[in-house]
């Protein structure tokens, strides 16, 4: 899972772009990059490093990001190791000069790059999957080149790389003194939104993958892109659609439950007020288990609001037992396991006084490997609760998820094979209630999702085999996993 953003009309597009990658810090914190375009000079500049976005850019790295389109990236590795020639933006020469970004996976990576070498004669130089997006694009247009039609060429090239590249992805590119382009995968599994600002009698536009990016800038949200569909502004600011797919969504219900911002909102659902929708269908389920409450508390942040909203159906007192430390990263995005769990313990520090003698409902928005909630119920018993029960806004996750957030192996998931009886001894919490999946759809006022992790129903079919070793042989020459468990 990785945070984008793409940006045609503006001066100094590139550093505008600086202070918009902070709104999509939260979605990858191992590196940031970006690329501008000037369309005086006929001249890409591109700065990209390991680290958070104020670490990168320092001014003298933002003053050189010249031109009036830009795109910026913030990278969350779900590959175990992070290395400088996987860094966003990734550029090619030929034809036009492309650059890209992407956020999700792909699932069929061994077969696209077989294609390249073998058909097409490419060589991939990385392990980043855009690396093959960005081929694949430039493929289709060199073999369009005598077609003057631009945009056609475009959207044929897409199309064709729709029906080539499988697995979930959403990707915004610019081309050499043409202009910016956005695309999603046919389920649009990723999220990408649109927003646009008046300038004369035509718009400037933006890219991303969160609508808070828009407020920063200036811009209007005005709408999500659809699934399979190709977004063209050429450097004159017109503006083309293309309809490449009619599969029907399956957005990710992890970004409400966990990635995405509370600001934002997609398919017309604010995010926000789905964690509202959450908190209060989940204490209608601790009702059900006749739970015996004193106070309600959050695992900050993600959780806080549908803690809150259970906290006053439940006519209990909402209480922050856990203050965050917020110089510490997202522990779920830290990719080695040993690494995460001192995160945890640095992360979060008890309130001793609001916990001691009380039996106290922790609510967080989901359990994955179960690693950190495991450490939190024992901080709590350390700092002397009487009981603690667990609440997730989410349904046991049971299977891997193939679509760019970190469990591609389910051995790696607390309630992987378990039932929840399981889980709750494995946690060692007084009580444990999961949100069921059909009162989660009903949370988030949407039937059509992926919610593979939780079902096993994947809109893109994938062998778990063939992807685990994908990921092995691209990730480690000793074929050994890095994939945190």
């Amino acid at each position: 899972m990785c945070g984008v953003v793409g940006l045609i009309g503006e001066d100094n597009a590139g550093e505008k772009l600086y202070p918009a990658l902070f709104a999509l810090q939260h979605r990858g914190q191992d590196a940031a990059g970006i690329l501008s375009y000037d369309f005086e000079r006929s001249q890409f500049h591109l700065e990209k490093d390991l680290g958070l976005v104020e670490d990168v850019f320092t001014v003298d790295r933002q003053q050189r990001l010249k031109g009036s389109m830009a795109l910026g990236h913030t990278r969350y590795s779900t590959i175990g190791t992070v290395d400088k020639e996987d860094l966003q933006p990734l550029f090619l020469s030929y034809p036009y000069g492309i650059g890209m970004i992407h956020n999700g996976n792909v699932t069929n990576y061994d077969e696209v790059v077989d294609y390249l070498r073998n058909r097409k004669l490419r060589w991939t130089f990385s392990r980043n999957d855009l690396e093959i997006l960005l081929h694949m694009t430039a493929v289709g247009l060199a073999s369009r080149k005598e077609n003057q039609n631009l945009p056609e060429n475009l959207a044929a090239s897409i199309s064709e790389l729709l029906g080539t590249v499988q697995g979930a992805y959403s990707a915004i590119g610019i081309l050499a003194d043409q202009g910016i382009f956005a695309f999603c995968d046919k389920h649009g599994i990723r999220p990408l939104l649109i927003g646009r600002k008046k300038k004369g009698d035509k718009f400037s536009y933006c890219f991303a993958s969160e609508k808070q990016v828009f407020f920063g800038l200036g811009y209007e949200y005005w709408r999500d892109l659809r699934p399979g569909e190709l977004i063209f502004v050429d450097r004159d600011l017109n503006f083309h659609s293309f309809l490449l797919s009619e599969k029907k969504a399956r957005p990710c219900m992890f970004e409400w439950i966990y990635f995405a911002g509370s600001e934002t909102e997609w398919h017309g659902r604010p995010v926000y007020e789905v964690r509202l929708n959450l908190g209060r269908i989940l204490a209608e389920e601790v009702k059900a288990k006749g739970l015996e409450v004193d106070v309600v508390a959050p695992v900050p942040d993600t959780s806080r609001a549908a803690a809150c909203r259970l906290a006053e159906v439940l006519e209990k007192p909402y209480r922050e037992v856990l203050i965050k430390n917020r110089y510490v990263q997202r522990s779920f995005i830290v990719n080695q396991p040993e690494l995460r769990k001192m995160m945890v313990n640095l992360k979060l520090s008890p309130v001793q006084s609001e916990i001691r003698g009380k039996k106290i409902l922790l609510v967080d928005d989901s359990i994955v490997r179960g690693t950190t909630s495991a450490r939190i119920i024992r901080l709590l018993r350390e700092a002397g609760a009487e009981k603690v029960y667990l609440a997730s806004t989410c349904p046991p996750i049971r299977h891997p998820c193939f679509y760019g957030i970190d469990f591609p192996e389910g051995e790696s998931l607390v309630a992987y094979q378990k039932t929840e009886e399981d889980v709750a001894k494995i946690l060692e919490v007084d009580g444990l209630v999961f949100l069921p999946l059909k009162r989660l759809k009903e949370g988030l006022g949407l039937e059509s999702l992926c919610s593979a992790c939780l079902d096993g129903d994947y809109p893109v079919p994938v062998s778990s085999e063939s992807f685990l070793q994908t990921r092995k042989v691209n990730i480690g020459g000793d074929g050994k996993s890095e994939v945190p468990l």
